[in-house]
Parts: structure tokens; C-alpha cells; sequence
């Protein structure tokens, strides 16, 4: 059977039987059949890439502040909302991962076919704005480790541009995929911040029976921001078209979600980290301003040590950058190229898709030309996040639109999948919407 002739069937298909004779091609390196039970795991690792990889772009610059902040201000008391978020985050990204797998199809893609391109153009405007603000922040974040090592910044920031276009022009999605996921693992560098504060057990395991503070507008800002860090607009593009372009058919789908859940894991435990080693050492201790990595780092030092601290915090930070750059400026480059419906993969060369990676390429030297000549980094970071949380709605509730009306009968979610869908959306939108009116003082 022809690929064109599988895939209308796959359209068709109605229980999950007839998703066998529709099956869309497994990933490049996985068995075409469903793998015998041992190799289960070598082809769930065939598998695993795009959630891991966009969840550790999650924790990027602006969640590190965000996570530092709560700490040196709260203490340990945000830190069970860290973890009610992990089941937050999967719920929303196994949506997006189940979308890509059972149509083929990119998020810009998906919605201009549904609902037309109006539609698909205002959520990509949205996407358009989010993207922006991301990759400012991850740049203005290479800018403040450049100036903690003692580097030149005009130097530092150009050349992590030019590596960032250099990785996808290495040939392949898979090894992009491999490089993208390599840099996100030194922010498992935070973790090494944690043990070295060395805080209190016994406060670890009191915050979760501790008492909230809601009635405080500051504490309430700090929980919107944790939960408005959690899923962006950026995030939800990237994952589908990810998976797309890696190929991954309806065999995969437990793959996928064994990817998003172990994406979702990491990326909480890392923001606990941060919490967790600002917590130990800054809480009632430090009075000054923390917006900046460079801040944060010079708070740290004398209680994480001169070389353990800054290494931690250079190593995690520098990863957390270059791994959301990478995924940020992808999100844009297939959500556009989608809506141009010209080519749109990393398995083509330059002048086979030249819409797909020029976007990448002018969104990397916008971003960072703009970071070295912008003379209020953190003003402009911080307000194209409370923009963010507002925009975020716009993008949840296509997810969930699409969720009702794209999916074939045996992905369609069952009615207790759609209840917990509904209300961690209204959830997500309300933080999101409440920080953003909480920080305009409306």
C-alpha cells in the first residue's frame, strides 16, 4: 500500500483495528511492527525525544528567575505546588503528542484545516509574541552567564546565535534531537545547587503540611507565575510538529507518553532545585533585587561556595538557554512554514526548505542583536511574560477544540479524560489570566 493510500485510510479509521491497516510509519530506528516484549525498551528510547526535549526548554531563563525567586521569598512553601504541577503539565502535553500522532499534522497545520486560516493566524500571532519574549529571555540569560565567567558579551552572545543555527543545519531531526537534549541535561546542574545549600529536611517535608498564605497578593503573583511557567504557547507548537517530523505513528503513542511523562518529571524537578537551593540560602537572608541570572548566581555564591555555586549555576543555565532557544525558534519555523504550507523539516537541507530555516536563522540574530542593544533586559523580559499569560487562553483553547473535533474514534478522550482536560485548562487560563491583571494592577 502507498504511503498517500495508508494515510487516508488512517483518516478513516474509526476503531482501533482499522488503525492497523492505516498505520502511519514508526520512527526512523524503531520496528515497523509493534516491538516483542524485550525490546519494549530499546523502542520506547526510539521513541523518546520530543517531549524530553521540550520540557527541559521549559525550565528556560525566565523559569530559573521565576523558581529563585519563590524560594528566596517564600521559602520551601511553593514547593508543593511544584509538584501538583507535574500532572498539569502531562495532561496538556499528551493532548499535544496525541494530536500529532494521530493526524500527521502540525498545530498551525491542524487549525487552519478546522477552523480556517484566520483562526490558525491569530493563534500563531500568538505564537508569534510568546517566541519573541522567549528568546530575548534565553539570550539576555547567555548575556548574564558571559558576564559571571568574565567574558565579553559582544562576543559571547553573537557565537551562541551562530552555534544555535549551526546545530540545525547537522543533518538530521534525530540529531538535533540528540544535541538539543544533550544541552538540556547540564541543568541537571541545579540539582547539584540543591544538595550543595544543603537544606532542612524536616522544612522539606513541612511545606507540604504548611499553611498558604492566600490571602497575600504578593504569594498569589509568585503561584501564577509558577503555573503560567508551566505550559507556553511555544511548547504546544513545537511538540506536534516534532513529532511529525520524526515520523512517529499510532504504535508510538505509548512512547509518547512515556516521553511527556518523563519530560514533565524532569522539568518540575529541576524548578524544585532551583527553589530548593534559593530557599536553603536566601530566605530571610538576601534584601536585594533577583531578576537576573547574574544576580542570582552573585546571591548563591557565599553560601553554594565560590566554585561549586557559580559552576552549578553557569552549567544549568547556559544549558537551559540553548536548549529553549533551539525549541523556540523551531516552534516559529514550523508554525509559519505550515501556514505557507512550503517544506518544513530538518531531515531537508537549506535550499530544500528555505522559508522553514530562514525563520529559524532571522529569529536567532533578531533575538540577539536586540538582547545587545536593548538597555533594559529584564523590563522587556518581564512584560512580554505577563503579554504571554494572557495569550496563553487563546492557545489552550484551540488545543481543546482540537481535542473534540481532529481526533479519530480511538484517540477521541473519554469523559473522564475531558473533565480533567476542562479543568486543568480553566485552571492554567485563570493563574494566567490573574497574573497578567495582577501585574498590570487592574
Amino acid at each position: 500500500m502507498s504511503a498517500g493510500a495508508r494515510k487516508s485510510l488512517f483518516q478513516k479509521a474509526q476503531t482501533a483495528e482499522d488503525l492497523k491497516a492505516a498505520s502511519i510509519p514508526a520512527a526512523a530506528g524503531t520496528a515497523d511492527r509493534h516491538p516483542r516484549h524485550h525490546l519494549r525498551w530499546l523502542w520506547i528510547a526510539g521513541v523518546v525525544g520530543p517531549g524530553v526535549m521540550v520540557m527541559l526548554a521549559d525550565t528556560d531563563v525566565g523559569s530559573i528567575v521565576t523558581a529563585a525567586k519563590s524560594g528566596a521569598t517564600w521559602g520551601y512553601r511553593l514547593l508543593p505546588l511544584q509538584i501538583v504541577l507535574i500532572p498539569v503539565l502531562y495532561v496538556v502535553m499528551e493532548l499535544t503528542a496525541r494530536l500529532g500522532i494521530a493526524t500527521g499534522k502540525g498545530h498551525a497545520q491542524l487549525i487552519a484545516e478546522r477552523f480556517g486560516r484566520r483562526w490558525a493566524m491569530l493563534s500563531v500571532s500568538a505564537l508569534l509574541i510568546s517566541t519573541t519574549g522567549a528568546l530575548v529571555t534565553e539570550f539576555a540569560g547567555i548575556a548574564g552567564v558571559a558576564a559571571i565567567v568574565g567574558l565579553p558579551t559582544f562576543i559571547v552572545v553573537p557565537a551562541a546565535a551562530a552555534f544555535l543555527a549551526l546545530v540545525v543545519v547537522s543533518g538530521t531531526y534525530r540529531r538535533v534531537e540528540l544535541i538539543g537534549i544533550g544541552l538540556g541535561l547540564f541543568e541537571l546542574a541545579f540539582i547539584l545547587a540543591a544538595a550543595l545549600a544543603r537544606p532542612d529536611a524536616g522544612a522539606l517535608v513541612g511545606s507540604v503540611a504548611s499553611g498558604q498564605p492566600l490571602g497575600n497578593t504578593a504569594y498569589l503573583s509568585l503561584v501564577a507565575a509558577n503555573v503560567g511557567a508551566v505550559v507556553m504557547p511555544w511548547m504546544i507548537f513545537y511538540q506536534q510538529a516534532a513529532i511529525v517530523d520524526k515520523g512517529l505513528g499510532h504504535r508510538d503513542l505509548r512512547g509518547a507518553r512515556v516521553d511527556t511523562a518523563l519530560g514533565a518529571v524532569a522539568t518540575q524537578v529541576v524548578m524544585m532545585a532551583v527553589l530548593v537551593a534559593a530557599g536553603a540560602t536566601l530566605f530571610n537572608h538576601h534584601a536585594g533585587p533577583l531578576n537576573s541570572v547574574g544576580q542570582i548566581s552573585k546571591a548563591l555564591t557565599p553560601s553554594l561556595g565560590e566554585v561549586g555555586g557559580r559552576l552549578a549555576f553557569v552549567l544549568g543555565t547556559t544549558g537551559a538557554a540553548l536548549v529553549a532557544g533551539i525549541v523556540v525558534s523551531l516552534a516559529a519555523s514550523w508554525a509559519f512554514a505550515e501556514m505557507a504550507g512550503t517544506p518544513r523539516s530538518l531531515n531537508q537541507r537549506v535550499r530544500q526548505a528555505p522559508l522553514f530555516y530562514g525563520i529559524y536563522f532571522g529569529s536567532l540574530a533578531a533575538a540577539a542583536a536586540l538582547v545587545l542593544v536593548s538597555p533594559s533586559l529584564v523590563g522587556l523580559a518581564v512584560a512580554v511574560e505577563i503579554v504571554n499569560s494572557l495569550l496563553l487562553p487563546i492557545v489552550l483553547c484551540f488545543l481543546v477544540a482540537l481535542a473534540w473535533t481532529a481526533l479519530p474514534a480511538p484517540y477521541r478522550l473519554r469523559p473522564l479524560e475531558r473533565a480533567v482536560l476542562l479543568l486543568v485548562t480553566a485552571a492554567v487560563i485563570a493563574m494566567g489570566i490573574g497574573l497578567g491583571v495582577t501585574a498590570l494592577g487592574l
